[in-house]
């Protein structure tokens, strides 16, 4: 049986604890959250201990592995404190706040020998999964040029408002158009020159939208989160390929060829439990990283996906992007 300890138990801490009660052989037997009826809530159905602070998690608790849900800007600190304590460490994206940051967990978990894995998300989801798959095959072509969107009511779900706050969050640059900077980066690595433009209105940070030009194609990459409680949140991408267009778009995952159209469909795992709130519908792309996370935790592996080193690599070509001046 594998402990898990779960620092951080608000939306994500919530989303993660519901994924890990629907893993086999996977067991929270402790919870930490400054809000103790958040832990309590977590703690329905097991028998986890809970504590008032990750730190007497970590200096107390019988685990193998830990779990760090908590804002931003606590990332470093407590992840880094966590590679002492167990091999295997998760950390929400991003994996933290300054670049400085991000080494200086490179530099620990070298030491340790600490395997981390960064909650970079959209590398598990399905749909995104299932077209890395079909541009790696080339059964459609080469790439022609893609598009990825991420829009979002303003995130008002977070623990004193620490989203909002940009000094603890980096704004929706970090916290939001990171998962499709990743993604994108993950299929065609960094591009040969890139433009970034900002929002000057409203909030600082709240919209960004970058051209990623790589030898023979381009990849546009837009996120906001500055939009009414009545807009829904909307993920979505768009990649033409030479043979195909590829689109997620309008609850629809689409193959469109010379030959007619085609709905791709996936299959999905029924999950129990749920999370209210926030802008997530099912447990999918979280189920499955913290699936392999937990396997590879099992068979004493290495992190192969969504590694430290590549939540660093992603966090600091966003850092460019939101220092970019044409």
């Amino acid at each position: 049986m594998l402990k898990v300890g779960l620092i951080g138990c608000g939306f994500m801490g919530a989303m993660h604890a519901n994924c890990y009660k629907n893993l086999a052989d996977v067991e929270i037997v402790a919870l930490a959250d400054l809000r103790r009826e958040k832990a309590e809530e977590l703690a329905a159905g097991t028998n986890a201990a809970i504590y008032g602070d990750g730190y007497d998690l970590i200096a107390q608790a019988d685990v193998d592995i830990i779990d760090i849900c908590l804002p931003t800007y606590l990332h470093a600190e407590y992840a880094m404190k966590a590679m002492e304590k167990v091999k295997y460490v998760f950390v929400e994206k991003p994996v933290a706040l300054t670049a400085e940051e991000g080494d200086a967990m490179l530099k620990k978990a070298q030491e340790t020998g600490a395997c981390v894995q960064v909650g970079q998300v959209i590398r598990f989801w399905d749909e995104y999964v299932a077209l890395k798959g079909m541009i790696e095959s080339g059964k459609y072509g080469k790439v022609v040029n893609a598009n990825f969107r991420r829009l979002s009511p303003r995130p008002t779900w977070g623990w004193e408002d620490w989203l909002l706050d940009n000094a603890r969050s980096g704004g929706a640059g970090q916290d939001l158009h990171i998962h499709d900077v990743d993604y994108a980066l993950s299929l065609f690595g960094e591009p040969k020159t890139f433009c970034s433009v900002r929002n000057v209105l409203g909030e600082p940070k709240s919209y960004v939208n970058t051209l990623m030009q790589y030898e023979d194609f381009v990849v546009g990459v837009e996120g906001t989160w500055d939009l009414p409680a009545s807009y829904p949140f909307t993920a979505t991408f768009r990649v033409v390929l030479e043979q195909a267009v590829v689109e997620n778009a309008g609850g629809k995952f689409m193959l469109y060829t010379n030959d007619g159209a085609e709905e791709i469909v996936i299959e999905k795992k029924e999950l129990v439990g749920g999370v209210e709130g926030g802008n997530i519908s099912d447990l999918g792309g979280y189920y499955n990283e913290l699936l392999y996370f937990c396997e590879q935790a099992k068979k004493g592996a290495s992190i192969e996906k969504a590694t430290l080193a590549d939540g660093v690599s992603s966090l600091k070509f966003l850092l460019k992007e939101l220092a970019y001046h044409a």
